[in-house]
């Protein structure tokens, strides 16, 4: 019976190969063998043995060892992008042989930017709670950029641009940034409809962005006016902009979701109406070799639902 056993034997070195393709990828992830073998349940004599398997089956130096840290060769970055999706196709395929009715449990842990987590975050985890009682969740609130492999996280939501990442990232929708300020200070600005004149009103910048200072406005014609503006008032975090603003200190530029309600009011004034700023997206991110959970589907496809809602009121307004 050489071949049934060939074909078991050829069977047993894939899954031993698809292990160690795992266990490659979480010391590139966490950045320590010692980190990846306590996120595997496993010792970390095996994670290292596994790995330099690895290394020697291909004559390839995957991983750079010093006594501080462990990084990936030029060749190891390149594999890892490739494991990173393999290991995600496997689990997608072991999650449609698990089937779709499957009970979400256990606690959810997410991170959200202030402004976008209190409008629809929030709401969306109240929701989340009522259709799924045996589900808790752990939100962090945070303008700051975190690392959800650093942080354990399973699903962070990333308003803006997305940067060149190892993550596995899912557009959920889009909004508009907005150039307001109080009625009071937009009545200075006369009737120039023109960008430039901005650089000279007082103005608050959101210090997390990466140029909180140069704004590019176009209009319906294709035109373009690049205008750089001088902060009164730097704030890091989004709805300490919008207090600001609020408080007459300055103009800012805001995302829609943030300003919809003060703009109805009239609370806030937009200015240049007959010019606008780039979009930016609204993303659920997620490590790319993590096992999605029941729990992370479920609350994504409520935000997603909570985000439809949002839309929808806007535009009525």
């Amino acid at each position: 019976m050489p071949q049934a056993y060939n074909q078991r034997d050829g069977a047993k070195r894939g899954i031993n190969n698809l292990k160690r393709l795992a266990y490659f990828a979480e010391v590139v992830e966490t950045g320590s063998f010692t980190a990846a073998a306590e996120r595997l349940g496993i010792t970390k004599a095996v994670v290292s043995q596994q790995v330099a398997r690895l290394e020697q089956a291909f004559e390839t130096t995957l991983l750079v060892r010093t006594t501080r840290s462990v990084r990936p060769t030029e060749e190891g970055r390149a594999f890892y992008e490739r494991c990173a999706r393999i290991l995600s196709e496997a689990q997608e395929a072991f999650d449609g042989l698990e089937g779709e009715d499957r009970t979400p449990t256990g606690m959810l842990r997410l991170t959200a930017p202030f402004d976008y987590g209190v409008a629809v975050v929030v709401p969306a985890i109240a929701e989340f709670h009522r259709r799924f009682p045996a589900c808790t969740a752990d939100l962090v609130i945070s303008d700051r950029t975190l690392d959800p492999v650093e942080k354990d996280i399973e699903l962070a939501i990333r308003v803006g641009w997305l940067a060149d990442s190892n993550l596995r990232a899912r557009r959920i929708g889009s909004f508009q940034q907005v150039l307001v300020a109080g009625p009071e200070l937009a009545a200075c600005l006369g009737d120039d409809d023109e960008p430039g004149q901005i650089a000279h009103l007082p103005f608050v910048a959101n210090s997390v962005l990466r140029d909180p200072l140069g704004w590019t406005f176009s209009n319906s014609e294709g035109q373009q006016r690049a205008v750089r503006v001088s902060a009164t008032l730097a704030i890091d975090a989004t709805l300490g902009v919008l207090e600001a603003v609020r408080a007459g200190v300055g103009a800012s530029v805001l995302p829609d979701f943030a300003v919809a309600t003060d703009l109805a009011s009239g609370r806030l004034t937009r200015l240049l109406p007959a010019w606008g700023l780039e979009s930016g997206g609204i993303y659920a991110v997620t490590p790319a070799t993590r096992f999605r959970r029941a729990r992370v589907t479920a609350f994504l496809d409520i935000l997603v639902e909570w985000e439809r809602r949002r839309v929808q009121a806007q535009q009525s307004r």
